[in-house]
């Protein structure tokens, strides 16, 4: 059935004081908002919202709502939202339960299946990893009906940039998930700042699960073995049950 536009979740307004935040979060945000960085995003999206831009998700910081600083134990870093209709939900690379799977997602998710008999997930819906301690961060976090990248270098990296470094300065142990070179470019910023403060994180890293690059080398992801890799280093650290 075709999704009607009027009723397709997007950003109505732009309200971050309303947007609930798990604990942990708070300092951060506070800080970029008030920051030039951050109140130039606020300009720009309001201009947009009031010039008839359709820009996704509705919940910019969902990433941020159901995974607290504390629980964290496994960042998927995306690039940002998905541009479609109905796509779009605030996790990264996650779609709400009922759309088609996006082919990144599949890709994912049979890496995630691979060596098991564990079915395919019956929805792309991520929020049971988010509970479980996966940040699922996109370093852009809103985006235009169809046009990728739309907000990119606008202030958003600024405020993910210092996430990525609160999780690193204070999650322990961690696993980070770099798939693709936008996030692969956050490898120095995790390893510096977790070596900094005496953190163990296993930063893995791999082609983009794109069918694009999903196959190609250095490092193809299919078979590149990152979940089992990741869920071996964390039951060797009391964290099973995260991925």
């Amino acid at each position: 059935m075709p999704i009607d536009e009027l009723d397709t979740p997007r950003l109505r307004r732009w309200a971050p004081e309303e947007w609930a935040l798990a604990p942990g979060w708070q300092p951060a945000l506070d800080a970029f908002l008030a920051s030039g960085a951050g109140l130039r995003l606020a300009e720009f999206i309001r201009e947009r919202l009031d010039s008839g831009a359709v820009i996704y998700p509705p919940r910019p910081l969902r990433a941020l709502e159901s995974t607290p600083l504390a629980q964290v134990h496994a960042v998927i870093l995306g690039q940002d939202p998905y541009h479609g209709p109905g796509q779009a939900e605030g996790l990264a690379f996650s779609v709400p339960p009922g759309v088609r799977l996006p082919p990144s997602l599949r890709n994912i998710f049979k890496e995630l299946r691979a060596g098991t008999e564990a079915p395919e997930p019956a929805h792309g819906c991520l929020i049971d990893w988010a509970r479980r301690g996966v940040l699922l961060l996109n370093t852009v976090l809103t985006v235009e009906e169809g046009q990728p990248g739309s907000h990119a270098k606008k202030g958003w990296e600024e405020l993910t940039d210092a996430l990525l470094a609160d999780v690193a300065a204070q999650a322990s142990p961690c696993v980070y998930l770099l798939w693709g070179a936008h996030a692969q470019a956050k490898a120095s910023l995790i390893e510096t700042t977790a070596a900094a403060h005496g953190r163990e994180a296993l930063v893995l890293q791999a082609n983009h699960p794109s069918p694009l690059s999903a196959r190609r080398p250095p490092v193809p992801f299919l078979g590149c073995g990152h979940f089992r890799q990741a869920r071996e280093w964390l039951a060797r650290r009391g964290c099973d049950s995260v991925l």
